[in-house]
């Protein structure tokens, strides 16, 4: 059975044990955390979930950039940054780390005819992949390839390209997919045929409406995505996001106060 998660930045609390808290009494059984100066909190985070009974479900890079970066320096620094997410990952026993590829457009040159900028860029990703793929079986952590529309990347926007990856590197076990329901909902044809087809390759499933707002909020089909995660037997992460960047205090309430009613229409909908 999948497993109920929240963004700890949806969460109201001063601090982290006032969120922790707040995630246990809402019924969730983790937390995702953002991975930027993570290493910071660790010691603290980990008290937190350890006296609230719930656990870290994992980290999330955000869109942090760089890794087919046509700069080896730049390249290195966010090969860096995942190596210390998984390091923080496998601290607090978290299950992934997910991650976008390629966020900013490419600096990669044009190399037409000898190979496209999306050549390249497909190269640098089988590399990486192929390299942390061994890091991630030794720490015990999932990376998950997170697929975002194509407002934000021209790399890999559907599931079905983000799998591909995955069969380079043989359907590495630590290679996963995260599938953000908003992003698939502006790029899949068929959203929830797109999911039953790549159940097998996906270990966390992000619930967000088509506007950015927690489920229940839009337009989404949750219920008919709660048979088709059903279908596939998947017992991953469910992990509610919702955009709260540039939002005023009140709006940020406004968003902790709508977690309750959020948590029960995800039960009504057979996701939670």
């Amino acid at each position: 059975m999948a497993k109920l998660a929240v963004q700890e930045q949806l969460l109201p609390g001063d601090n982290t044990a006032e969120r922790v808290d707040h995630a246990a009494q809402l019924g969730f059984s983790g937390i995702e955390f953002a991975a930027e100066r993570l290493d910071e909190r660790l010691p603290d985070i980990a008290e937190a979930l350890e006296s609230a009974g719930i656990v870290a479900s994992g980290l999330n890079m955000g869109r942090s950039d760089g890794c087919l970066s046509a700069d080896v320096a730049i390249r290195q620094r966010a090969a860096d940054a995942l190596r210390e997410a998984l390091a923080c990952a496998q601290d607090l026993e978290a299950e992934y780390v997910a991650f976008v590829p390629q966020c900013s457009a490419s600096d990669l040159p044009d190399l037409t005819p000898v190979a496209s900028v999306f050549d390249l860029q497909k190269e640098l990703l089988i590399w990486l992949l192929r390299g942390f793929s061994d890091l991630a079986e030794i720490m015990d952590c999932q990376l998950a390839l997170q697929p975002v529309n194509h407002y934000e990347t021209n790399f890999i926007t559907r599931l079905e390209q983000a799998a591909w990856f995955r069969r380079q590197v043989n359907d590495h076990p630590k290679i996963t997919i995260a599938a953000n329901l908003f992003h698939l909902a502006l790029e899949e044809r068929d959203l929830l045929e797109s999911l039953r087809d790549h159940g097998a390759d996906i270990s966390v499933v992000y619930l967000s409406e088509v506007n950015q707002r927690l489920p229940g909020c839009g337009l989404l089909p949750f219920a008919a995505i709660g048979d088709a995660l059903q279908d596939m037997r998947y017992d991953g992460w469910l992990v509610l996001e919702a955009d709260t960047s540039g939002r005023d205090p009140d709006a940020n309430r406004e968003t902790a106060s709508e977690l309750r009613d959020c948590v029960q229409f995800l039960r009504d909908s057979g996701l939670a």
